[in-house]
């Protein structure tokens, strides 16, 4: 499969293929938009398949972020890079002084942070070889903190406009993944009250959870089938699809997963089975604000109350669906469109 050909190929301006012989790296740079400017995006490193899945998620992810940080209002475009391989066996010092040289070969037409499978020590090699990596220990570091808030504020939106109440005391949300942003999110549900149930490969972060959040485990295979408030995926992307749609049970679906529908039928098909999407890209943008703020000079007092405006974002996306009678990512989507797609519309938020 060529770039042009994948279906997952959105104009995208500019694809990199990296690898490094001495250090077994091998590695996808895609450059969605940069409009708003440089093209910032996590660097995610996996045991893909084959490299064509390896393509297909650089440029689904890429396209992801230039709609996050549109819809967010920050100046960044769109781009990710993933890196082929099991970072628990493939992952060396050389292979990501390699990475980074790549990323400086771009001359900040391409900034990272860390993703799935990528660390803040990770960000701190990289920044060895090139200044546009983010996310460094004694700077904004970790950003999964502030994409769990971010995350939770979506679900009070989305409760409040369902129900007319953001209270969580005694609802029940089913978690799926328990990595860094899904404990956290448990952490701030589990303090607002929520009964949580979970699920993870992970037998030790299941058994985590557990012992911290008293929260019930299921089989990974179910949790979308758990008789919920809220359904809240936080592992990887396309959980909503043809299979998983008739089987939810939650009357909401909002978590921090990129790219949570499969296709882009599966908003309307969520929006005719009566399920409120949160979309994804709306609510998970904590991370990009904790990088954005953290490299203006902000604390985390400055984080939290930067990603509290996800919760108004979230509102006003499910205010203008209903009233037009569309999918919530279909007005996401349109939104994020009207920022970047025109130049003259290329303003930062306050």
């Amino acid at each position: 499969m060529t770039v042009f050909n994948s279906p997952e190929f959105d104009n995208h301006e500019q694809v990199v293929f990296c690898a490094d012989a001495d250090s077994g790296l091998r590695a996808i740079i895609a450059v969605h938009n940069t409009n708003l400017g440089p093209a910032l995006g996590g660097c995610r490193m996996w045991p893909y398949a084959d490299d064509d899945e390896a393509l297909r998620d650089a440029l689904r992810l890429a396209r992801g972020m230039t709609y996050k940080s549109a819809i967010t209002g920050l100046p960044y475009g769109g781009g990710k890079s993933v890196i082929i391989g099991d970072p628990k066996t493939l992952k060396s010092e050389a292979l990501l002084r390699a990475m980074g040289r790549f990323v400086d070969s771009l001359g900040g037409r391409y900034q990272t942070a860390e993703d799935v499978g990528t660390t803040v020590a990770d960000m701190d090699i990289l920044r060895q070889e090139t200044e546009f990596a983010h996310g460094l220990s004694g700077s904004s570091g970790d950003p999964s903190p502030a994409t769990a808030y971010g995350v939770f504020m979506g679900i009070r939106a989305a409760l409040y406009f369902k129900h007319q109440r953001d209270d969580l005391r005694g609802l029940t949300v089913a978690v799926q993944g328990l990595g860094n942003v899904g404990k956290r999110l448990c952490r701030y549900l589990a303090d607002a009250g929520t009964r949580l149930v979970v699920a993870d490969i992970n037998e030790d972060a299941m058994q985590a959870a557990i012992r911290d959040f008293g929260a019930t485990p299921v089989s990974p295979n179910d949790i979308h089938k758990v008789e919920a408030d809220v359904f809240a995926p936080c592992a990887l992307g396309a959980i909503l699809n043809d299979k998983s749609i008739p089987e939810l049970s939650a009357g909401i679906v909002a978590g921090s997963a990129n790219n949570q529908l499969a296709g882009p039928q599966h908003g309307e098909a969520l929006r005719k089975r009566g399920v409120l999407y949160a979309p994804d890209y709306v609510i998970n943008a904590g991370g990009l604000i904790d990088i954005y703020v953290g490299e203006e000079g902000g604390n985390q007092e400055a984080v939290l109350k930067r990603t509290m405006q996800i919760y108004d974002t979230t509102l006003t996306i499910l205010e203008r669906a209903a009233s037009e009678e569309i999918a919530t990512d279909t007005i996401a989507d349109r939104m994020a469109e009207e920022r970047f797609r025109d130049r003259r519309n290329c303003r930062v938020a306050a």
